[in-house]
Formats: structure tokens, sequence, C-alpha cells
């Protein structure tokens, strides 16, 4: 009936037990003042009767067991005091035996029994044996709990361990370890037998009532883990062999992993590690619905743990072979549980790999073989997709990574990789940015191309698709970041043998390359970079490295450089390939390579004609090309004079005429270099400053046409302060009569502008100009007899 009943009947229930305790202490305490000890047992019976209802659930019925052991506490305090009942212990003992009712009478007998042995007038471990025998009187299993919880309770202070006061003569810690191993067992199946009880249509309520119920049980595991005296050798002949005998007999899947569970937390450590091999076996022999990767998870955390404790333990794990068993054992649990899920399966890989870490840091082959088991258990699987088995997966790959700081340890992990494989496009990018962030934050310098192979094979997620995922689908805020990070991670690879990084350029070409055409823009550039910090590093050393595959010398480098720009040039990225080009053949200028250089030039030419057609991009690139050329000294004078007239006439060509005035006037610095091997051709120079003289005067007679007025004289200032540079640089064909005329053009201009209400924005720049020029005036000598001659 009461697993049929509802709250509101069970609070009633509850209460109507609570008032009969209350009403029975009531006149039991009128009997306990008046020392009547008839009247005191009578009402203590009546009391305890209560405990017998069977319509309550285990939380409600705590809560009577509460009210009638706050009484019976009272009740050993009579019954210790001889002179207020009257009757000696051993006489008591036997007088409460003739109570009615079983359980009334268990109580008291136990409550007795706990005074017996106070008195220390019988051996305690001959009263503890007959209370846990006649306990088995009581068989229905809610009452039964209780009242070996209350026996395990009330003697738990006056079992004889070493250093208890109830140890020596017939006792010993034996006889304690057998009291409580006694009552466990007998809880144990109490505790089972629930589960039979009822229609099968309450089973779901009998299995919350069992967790309600588990810690009586598991109580008696916590007070032999606190006995004094169990050593080593009893814990492994006598007291692991006995618990494990009933976790495994019980066959209740609820019972094997709770007790399993309170076995890991209850013994010590060390316990645990010399027993190992028994401890393994018995979670072999679970029932196949107990959820094993738990229990064996807790087991390698308290394990772990240990071994990180102190260093001095780490002999006891090579002592016992604790890897092998515990890896035989996963091996053994996964391959006979064939319904767990991959996630429990991953689950305990990285419980494993966590305690290898631990113990075994120097003992690459443990890890390597457990990511080879890992791929063996994947590999069982059509394809991963459980979301929380990947994250497991990934924090398998992770822990070497930060356990060892260092990638190119993992690198060395031949099943690393293969464990890889078997993440989704998302897991699998997500664990190469990891791997890069480690790479980075440890500064790790990858310094061989077989390791970079291994690299660019474990982040291939990152370098092309995967799948046939298509790149436009991503984030482009995140697509940034992955490519960032792969271009940090190029200029990590390095190797200090000209031969060496040569290879390792050529390998992560070869993979960069796949990448397509969204990905280059990104990864080519710091590849290039890479190339030309090799290529300086040639030339430092004065000559060309030969080895049997590959020979190291900048020739072979530019080529794979032209090669690669090349790539670019067509995806189409045409400004980045242009300055790349650039790059190349300032390179190649330190290296005395006139034909590579001028085949860059030529290169960076064509892009310019064919490919870039924005206004604002010709600019830039026109700039760029002259200021590459003015800095490059390698060319003889036709293939000079072939790119600088190339130069010229591309800027005089540009879109609008201020922007094809500044590239005209800038191409002077190319007839003009202010080196001591530089080129000095002042009247080529002249003669582009005059050129970007009269595109001025174009613009400005445009701006006339258009506009009603002339526009500001800003390009007349800049070309007056580039003859002012070549003036005092010494160029002869710049005389005092060019500045001169070129002042008076400026302040014309500047006066018809004027309109009488404000100043043009050019003021500023050409007043600071004459300032300089009466500056120079004035500090006299050389420079100051230059400008003597110049009227403001």
């Amino acid at each position: 009936m009461r697993r049929l009943a509802g709250v509101e009947d069970e609070e009633k229930w509850l209460a109507e037990g609570i008032a009969g305790i209350q009403h029975n202490a009531f006149f039991m305490h009128r009997a306990l003042d008046a020392n009547n000890l008839r009247e005191v047992l009578k009402y203590s019976a009546l009391m305890l009767s209560e405990l017998r209802t069977s319509k309550l659930s285990p939380q409600k019925y705590y809560d009577l067991y509460m009210r009638a052991f706050d009484q019976l506490r009272q009740l050993e305090v009579f019954f210790k005091d001889e002179s207020r009942h009257g009757l000696p212990v051993v006489d008591l003992y036997e007088l409460v035996q003739h109570a009615g009712n079983i359980l009334p009478r268990m109580y008291l007998l136990c409550t007795v029994g706990s005074v017996y042995m106070k008195s220390k007038q019988a051996p305690s471990k001959d009263v503890l044996k007959d209370l846990v025998e006649m306990c088995r009187g009581v068989q229905h299993p809610i009452r039964g709990l209780f009242l070996r919880s209350y026996l395990a309770q009330v003697s738990r202070d006056k079992l004889p361990e070493i250093g208890s006061e109830y140890e020596g003569d017939a006792n010993t810690v034996m006889d304690a370890v057998e009291f409580v191993l006694q009552n466990f067992t007998e809880m144990n199946k109490l505790w089972v037998r629930i589960q039979h009880q009822g229609p099968g249509t309450v089973r779901e309520k009998q299995e919350k009532e069992r967790n309600e119920l588990r810690d009586l049980v598991g109580k008696n595991l916590h007070v032999l883990g606190q006995i004094e005296g169990v050593d080593l050798e009893m814990y492994k002949e006598t007291v692991l062999p006995r618990v494990l005998e009933q976790v495994v007999n019980c066959k209740d899947e609820l019972a094997q992993y709770y007790l399993m569970e309170c076995i890991i937390q209850v013994f010590p450590d060390e316990y645990h590690l010399q027993t190992l091999e028994t401890l393994l076996a018995a979670c072999t022999q679970l029932m196949p619905t107990v959820d094993t990767k738990i229990v064996l998870t807790q087991l390698m955390d308290r394990l772990s743990n240990y071994a990180a404790s102190s260093p001095d333990v780490l002999h006891e794990f090579l002592q016992v072979e604790a890897f092998a068993k515990l890896s035989n054992a996963i091996g053994k649990v996964i391959e006979t549980q064939i319904e767990m899920p991959i996630i429990g399966a991953m689950t305990l890989f990285v419980s494993l790999l966590t305690f290898t870490l631990r113990v075994h840091p120097d003992r690459l082959d443990y890890v390597d073989q457990i990511l080879g088991a890992c791929v063996v258990k994947l590999s069982s699987v059509p394809k991963l997709e459980d979301a929380r088995a990947m994250k497991q997966v990934v924090a398998l790959l992770s822990a070497p990574l930060e356990k060892y700081n260092d990638i190119v340890t993992a690198l060395t992990l031949s099943n690393y990789p293969r464990v890889m494989d078997h993440l989704d496009d998302g897991t699998n990018k997500v664990m190469a940015m990891l791997i890069i962030q480690s790479i980075m934050k440890n500064n790790s310098c990858i310094s061989t191309a077989d390791k970079v192979e291994v690299l660019f094979e474990l982040i291939k997620g990152l370098i092309k698709d995967l799948d046939g995922t298509d790149t436009e689908e991503l984030d482009e805020e995140d697509f940034q970041e992955e490519q960032n990070s792969v271009a940090r991670l190029i200029h990590m690879l390095d190797n200090e043998e000209p031969e060496e990084m040569l290879k390792i350029i050529c390998v992560v070409r070869k993979h960069l390359m796949t990448g397509g055409t969204r990905r280059l823009p990104f990864t080519v550039p710091p590849l290039v970079f890479s190339a030309l910090r090799l290529v300086r590093q040639l030339d430092s050393q004065g000559g060309d490295i030969t080895g049997e595959e590959v020979s190291a010398t900048p020739r072979k480098i530019f080529q794979i450089l032209n090669q690669t720009i090349e790539v670019l040039s067509s995806v189409p990225c045409p400004e980045l390939a242009l300055r790349l080009y650039l790059q190349c053949a300032e390179a190649a200028s330190d290296c005395d390579l006139e034909p590579a250089a001028y085949e860059f030039f030529t290169q960076a030419f064509i892009l310019y004609e064919e490919e870039i057609a924005d206004s604002k991009a010709q600019v830039t690139a026109i700039h760029l090309i002259i200021g590459t050329l003015q800095r490059i000294n390698v060319f003889g004078v036709e293939n000079r004079d072939t790119l600088t007239h190339k130069a010229t006439g591309y800027s005089a060509r540009l879109l609008k005429k201020p922007d094809q005035c500044r590239a005209v006037y800038a191409c002077s610095h190319l007839f003009w270099v202010d080196d001591i091997d530089g080129i000095k051709d002042g009247e080529r120079a002249l003669l582009c400053l005059r050129r970007a003289l009269r595109i001025a005067n174009a613009a400005q007679e445009m701006a006339n046409a258009t506009r009603g007025s002339s526009g500001p004289v800003t390009l007349f200032v800049e070309i007056l302060n580039k003859y002012i540079y070549f003036y005092e640089k010494g160029n002869p064909h710049i005389t005092p009569s060019d500045l001169q005329s070129l002042i008076e053009l400026i302040n014309t201009e500047m006066q018809s502008d004027d309109n009488g209400n404000r100043r043009t924005h050019s003021d500023p720049f050409f007043t600071s100009t004459l300032r300089y020029i009466r500056f120079q005036k004035q500090k006299g000598g050389l420079i100051g007899d230059k400008y003597d001659l110049i009227k403001l």
C-alpha cells in the first residue's frame, strides 16, 4: 500500500509515527525520572515499535528514525548508571532480550550491548559477534538497514583497534574488521533485496529509494578505512577480497558501481597501488551495465594524484607494472562491453594517458601505445559524431602538448596524426589551432623537414579544405585568424643548416600550394620572407651550399620564389604579388644576381601593366617600384636605363595630374642616388623635375578651367623642396636662379589665388620652406654661400 500512496498520505503516516514516539517517550521519561526499569523498558519498546512501519519511504523513515535515535541516546545514559535501575549490565543484557517484538528488542539489545562493551565485563568481540548475528532476525530491507546502521554507530568507538582501550587480551584488530565486514555483508544483501520487492511497475521508485539508502551501506567501508591497525597485508589478504566478493557476487548494477566507488575513495592510495591487479580483475567482472569507465577513471585519477604528490613513490609504480595492468584492464573492459558508447572508451584513454604522463613522462612509447589503442577503437566506428566523444579526443591530443610544452615531442608519436584523422573538419581545425598556439606559447622551433611534414599533416585542416568543405561558408573573421596563425607558424620553422632549411621551405610550399586561392594571400608572404632570410644567410656565408638532394643556392631559391609568387599573382592578388616581386628583386641585388633582379622587376612591371587597374593601386605600386629601383645598384647601364625608362613612362601615364606630378618628381631619385657608388646624373634628374613642373602647371590650368580659379600650389612647393634637396646634394645642373624662379612662380600663383578672404592650405608648407632657406642663409659656411644669391 505504501508504494501506491501519495505524498499527503506519507506525511500523515510520518506525523502519526512521530506522535507515537513522542507519546511513549513522554511516559518513558517519567519512568526514567522515577528510576523504574520495568516502565522504562515497556514504554521504550512501545516507542521503538513505531519503527516497524512499512508505509514510509526511506527519506521519511529516516526522519522517524532520528526521533527514536535521540531518545535512545538518553536511554543509554540510564542503562550506564546501575545505581538507577539496580541491575548488573549482564542481567540487563539478558532482560532486554525478552522484549515482545523483535525490532524494539534489537534496538534495546544494541543499546544495552554498547553499555555492556563499555563496562568491559565481557570481551567486546563476543558482544559484537552476538549483536551482528541476532540482527539477522530483522529481514525487512529498510528496517534492517537502519537497525544495522544504528548498531554500527553505537559500536564504532568500542571496536578493538590499535590504540583503543578495548584492544588486548582476547580482542584484536581482526575482530573489529570481522565485525564490520559481517555487518557490511548483511547490509549489502538487504540493500540489494529492495529491487526484488513489489511489482515491476515501481522499479524506478525502488531505484530512487535504494539511492537514498546507499550511504548506510557505504558507511561500513568508511569505518574499515579508518580502523587503526588495518595494514597493507591485512587489507590485501582479508579486507579487499571479502569486500570485492560481495561486490561481484551481488550482481546488482547500482550496488557494484557505488561500492567500487567507495572502495576507491576510502582506502589509501598506496593500498590501491599494491592491490591493483585484484581491483582491476574485479572491474572486469562487473555487470555489463555498470559504468566501469567512471570507476576506472576515478582509480586512475587517485593513482595519478598519488604519483604527483611525491617523486619518491614513482618507483612503486614501476615495481607493480601499473601501466601494463591498467592498459590491459581497460582493453578488456572495452572489448567485453560491446555496448559501451565511444565516449566511454575515449574517457578511459584520456584518464590512462593522464596517468601515464604523470607517472611515466619519459615513456613516449606508452603514450603512443595509448594513442594507437584509441585509433583502433575509432576505426571501429563508421564516423565520430558524438560531440562529447570528440571533446575527449581533443583532450587526449592536447595532453601531450600541455605536458611536454614542446610540439617536437608530439611529432615523434606515430599515432598522433592517425588520431587526428578521425576528427571532423571543425574539431580538426580547433586541434590544429591548439597545436599552433602551443608552438607560439613555448617558442618552439621546428628544425627538420621531416618534422615539418608531420606538423603540416596535423594542421592540414587549416591549410586546405577537407572533404570538399567550401571556405566561403566560413566566418571571415575566424578564417583570417586561422590563416594568420598559419602565417605566424611559418616563421617558427628554422634551421641553421641552409640545405635543411631549403628542404623545410620546399615542404611548406608543397602544402601551401594546395590551400586554394583564398588562403594564398595569407600564407605565401611569410614563406617568401622565410626564403629571403635563407638567401641573405647564404650571401653572408659567401658561397653556395650543395647537398646530395637539394642545392641550397640563391639562384635555386629565387627560382622557387618566382614560381611561388606567380601562383599568387593568378589568385588574383596582383598588388601583393608585386610587393613580393620587389622584395625578391632587392634581395637578388644584395646577392649581385642582376639577371634574377631584372626578372623580378620585369614580372612586377607586367603585373602593373596587365593586372592593376585601380588608379589608387597604381599610384601605390609605381611609388613602390620607384623606391625599390632607387635602392638597387646591381644593374648595368642598359638594364637600369630600361627599367627607369619604364618607371618614368608609367609615372607620366597615371590617371590624375597630381599623381603624375608626384610620381615623375620621385623618378628624379632614380638618376641621383646619394651613395658613394650611386649614380649621379644631374641632367636627367633635372629633366624629371622640369617635367613634373610642366605637369603641375597643367594641373593648375585644368583647375582654373573647371573651377574658375587655380588650385592649391602644393605641387609647386613639393617640387621646390625637391629642387632644394638636389641643390644641396651638389647637382651642378640646378642653379640658384632655378630656385629663385620657382619661388617667384609660387608667390605669383598664391597671389592670383588669393581672393582677399582666405589663405590657401599650402601657405604653411611654403612658409616653412622659406623659413628653412632663411635659416641656411644665416648659418653661413658653404651651405650659406649657396643660398646667398636667392632673394626672398
